[in-house]
C-alpha cells in the first residue's frame, strides 16, 4: 500500500488456544482477524492447522478424517469471503486430502478473496508428540512467493521454519515478507526442554540474513491426544512475533495469552537496506553445488 513516501504495509500476527472443535477455532480466527483489521492490518497470519488440537502427537487412523481436498474446502471458502470484505491477505492452514495423499498445506487468499495457490510443507518432522510423518507426505510444491496486492510474500509451515534453505529460497524470488504459521511447545519426552528461545533465534536469523521481516504464528494452551501409549500432553508457548529486517524483534507475545499483533513496514525503505547491504549481489551459487546433497560430498567416492 503506497501511503506516500514508501510501500507501507502493516502486517498481523495472531495467537490463540484451540478446541477440537472447527466452527469455534474458525469463529475464532475471524474474530481476531477482524481485530487485526480494525488496527490496520493488511496481512493477517493464522497459525498452523489452527481448525482442531494439534492431532499429530499421535498415530491414529480416524485423524485422517480430518483432512479435506483443496478443492471447495469450506474453510478456504470462508476466508475467502473475510479477506475480499475486509480487502486483507489471509494464508490459510489445513489438513489437505489429495487423493491418497496427504498434506500439511496451505492457501494463500489476495485482498480481494482470490486463491493464489497452495504451498504444501516440505519438511516434516518426526518425534515425540510430532509424530507428522504418519499423516503427511513431503511437500512437493517447493518454496514460493506469491504476489498479493500489498507484497510479494514466502510462506512456509513450522518445522519449514528451522531450515535457512528455504527462507533463503524465498527470498531470491523475491518474497518482501516470509510468513510462518507455526504448532510448537513443550516436548513429551523431556519435560526440562524448551526450545522457545531457540525457535524465535532462527527465524530472527532468517530474517537478518535475508534483510526482510518475519511474521511468526504460534498456538497456545495445553493439549492432551490419546495416544496407544496412554494420554500425550503439549503445553504450546505462544510468543508469537514480528521481526524487522535486521532479525529483531519488533513485536511478541507471551505464552500465555490470545494475541494480535500488528506491525507496519516500509517496504521501499526496506527494499533499499536489503540491496544496499550487498548480501544478494555477492552471493555465489557456483559454489553452493554441496548444499544439494544429504552427505556434502559432491562427488561420490563409490
Amino acid at each position: 500500500m503506497d501511503n506516500g513516501g514508501g510501500r507501507k504495509v502493516k502486517v498481523a500476527a495472531v495467537q490463540f488456544a484451540c478446541t477440537d472443535s472447527p466452527s469455534d477455532n474458525l469463529a475464532t480466527a475471524e474474530r481476531l482477524i477482524r481485530e487485526a483489521h480494525n488496527k490496520g492490518a493488511n496481512i493477517i497470519l493464522i497459525q498452523e492447522l489452527f481448525e482442531g488440537h494439534y492431532f499429530c502427537q499421535a498415530q491414529r487412523e480416524d485423524f485422517f478424517k480430518r483432512a479435506k481436498p483443496y478443492k471447495n474446502n469450506p474453510t478456504i471458502q470462508k476466508m475467502q469471503e473475510i479477506a475480499k470484505e475486509l480487502g486483507v491477505v489471509l494464508p490459510v492452514s489445513f489438513f489437505e486430502e489429495a487423493n491418497n495423499a496427504h498434506y500439511n498445506s496451505i492457501a494463500i487468499i489476495d485482498a480481494d478473496g482470490t486463491d493464489l495457490g497452495l504451498y504444501r510443507k516440505s519438511h516434516i518432522p518426526d518425534g515425540p508428540g510430532y509424530q507428522e510423518k504418519y499423516y503427511f507426505n513431503p511437500g512437493d510444491t517447493g518454496f514460493k512467493a506469491f504476489i498479493t496486492k500489498y507484497a510479494k510474500i514466502g510462506v512456509a509451515i513450522c518445522w519449514d521454519q528451522w531450515f535457512p534453505e528455504a527462507a533463503r529460497a524465498m527470498a531470491i524470488q523475491g518474497a518482501e515478507i516470509l510468513l510462518y504459521p507455526t504448532a510448537i511447545g513443550s516436548e513429551p519426552q523431556d519435560s526440562g526442554l524448551d526450545s522457545c528461545e531457540h525457535w524465535k533465534r532462527v527465524m530472527q536469523g532468517h530474517a537478518g540474513a535475508n534483510l526482510v521481516p518475519l511474521v511468526a504464528s504460534n498456538r497456545i494452551g495445553t493439549e492432551i491426544i490419546k495416544t496407544e501409549h496412554g494420554d500425550s500432553k503439549i503445553t504450546f508457548y505462544g510468543n508469537s512475533f514480528i521481526a524487522g529486517p535486521t532479525g529483531e524483534i519488533v513485536a511478541i507475545a507471551n505464552n500465555k495469552e490470545e494475541s494480535v499483533l500488528v506491525v507496519e513496514f516500509d517496504l521501499d525503505q526496506i527494499k533499499s537496506q536489503r540491496h544496499g547491504w550487498g548480501v544478494f549481489r555477492d552471493r555465489r551459487p557456483d559454489l553452493y553445488k554441496v548444499l544439494l546433497t544429504l552427505d556434502g560430498q559432491t562427488e561420490k567416492p563409490f
